[in-house]
C-alpha cells in the first residue's frame, strides 16, 4: 500500500539523517541544516503515511503495536526537531538519539501492519488526550536521554574531543533537568487524564494493572530524579544516570507491559 511505501522512505531518510549527524561527531563537523532538512522531510512524509493510514482506518495510531511503534517514532522526531532547531546544545546529542530510534525502527519492521480494529473502550476523546501527553512526555526524556548521553561519552578520551565545543557539562545537566521537568508535567498529566479514560471505559479510575502501575513506578523515578537533582549537588554523571534509568522504566512502561499484560489496559491491541 501507498502508506507503508512512504513510512519506509521515511525512515530511509530518518535514517539518513542519523548517519550524517554520527559521522558529523566522529569527523568533528556541524551540519546542522542538513541534519535539520533530512529530519523535517523524514517527519513530511511520515506524517503524511499515518495521516493515510488514519483515514483508511477510521482511528488514529494507538490500536497495534505497529501503529504505536510508528506513531511513538513520530513523535519523538517531532520533539527532537524542535528541540534541535532551538537549543544549539541539543544538536550533537542527535548521534546518541538516532541510534535509540534506529533499533526501534528495526522493531517496526519486524512488527505486521494489519489493519486494526478500535475497541469500544477507545471511543473516547480523553484517550487522544492521555495518549498525546504521553508522546510529549516519552520526546521530553529522550531528549533529555541525547543531551545525558552526551556528557558520559565526555568521560571517554574519544567523546572529549568530539563534543568539546558543547557547554560545561554543569549547563547540559541543567537542560537535561529542564527537559526531565517538562516531562514530569506531562506524565503527571498523562496520569490524570488516563484515569479518567479508565473511568469512562470501564467505571474505574485507578485498578493497578501492570501499565498503571509501571507508570507509576517511572512516575516515582522521575520525582526522585528532580528531587535528588534540586535538592543534593550530585554530579552530572550521576544526574545522567538517573536520566537514564528514568528513560528505561518508560521504554518498558511504552513498549514491554504491551507484551505481559492480560488487562483490559494493556497499551496495544
Amino acid at each position: 500500500m501507498d502508506e507503508l511505501k512512504i513510512l519506509w522512505t521515511a525512515l530511509l531518510v530518518y535514517v539518513a539523517a542519523g548517519s550524517v549527524s554520527i559521522i558529523a561527531v566522529v569527523l568533528r563537523r556541524r551540519p546542522d541544516r542538513t541534519v535539520l532538512a533530512l529530519i523535517a522531510l523524514g517527519l513530511a512524509l511520515h506524517t503524511l503515511s499515518i495521516g493515510l493510514r488514519w483515514e483508511r482506518l477510521g482511528h488514529g495510531p494507538f490500536v497495534t503495536m505497529f501503529e504505536i511503534l510508528s506513531s511513538n517514532i513520530w513523535s519523538i522526531m517531532l520533539i527532537f526537531s524542535l528541540a534541535y532547531w532551538r537549543l544549539p546544545p541539543v544538536r550533537p546529542s542527535a548521534a546518541v538519539v538516532m541510534p535509540i530510534l534506529f533499533m526501534v525502527m528495526g522493531w517496526l519492521l519486524t512488527t505486521s501492519p494489519f489493519a486494526s480494529h478500535l475497541p469500544p473502550t477507545y471511543h473516547t476523546t480523553w484517550l487522544y488526550i492521555h495518549v498525546g501527553l504521553g508522546k510529549v512526555f516519552f520526546g521530553a526524556v529522550m531528549v533529555a536521554v541525547g543531551i545525558s548521553g552526551v556528557i558520559l561519552a565526555r568521560r571517554s578520551a574519544f567523546g572529549a574531543s568530539r563534543f568539546e565545543r558543547l557547554p560545561a557539562d554543569k549547563h547540559l545537566s541543567e537542560l537535561a533537568f529542564r527537559c526531565m521537568a517538562i516531562g514530569f508535567i506531562f506524565e503527571t498529566l498523562m496520569l490524570i487524564a488516563g484515569a479518567i479514560w479508565a473511568q469512562d471505559a470501564w467505571g474505574r479510575y485507578w485498578a493497578w494493572d501492570p501499565l498503571e502501575t509501571w507508570a507509576f513506578l517511572t512516575w516515582l523515578v522521575l520525582v526522585f530524579s528532580l528531587h535528588a537533582r534540586f535538592t543534593y549537588k550530585l554530579s552530572p554523571q550521576t544526574g545522567a544516570m538517573l536520566v537514564l534509568a528514568v528513560f528505561v522504566l518508560a521504554f518498558l512502561t511504552f513498549f514491554g507491559v504491551p507484551f505481559v499484560s492480560t488487562a483490559p489496559h494493556q497499551g496495544a491491541v
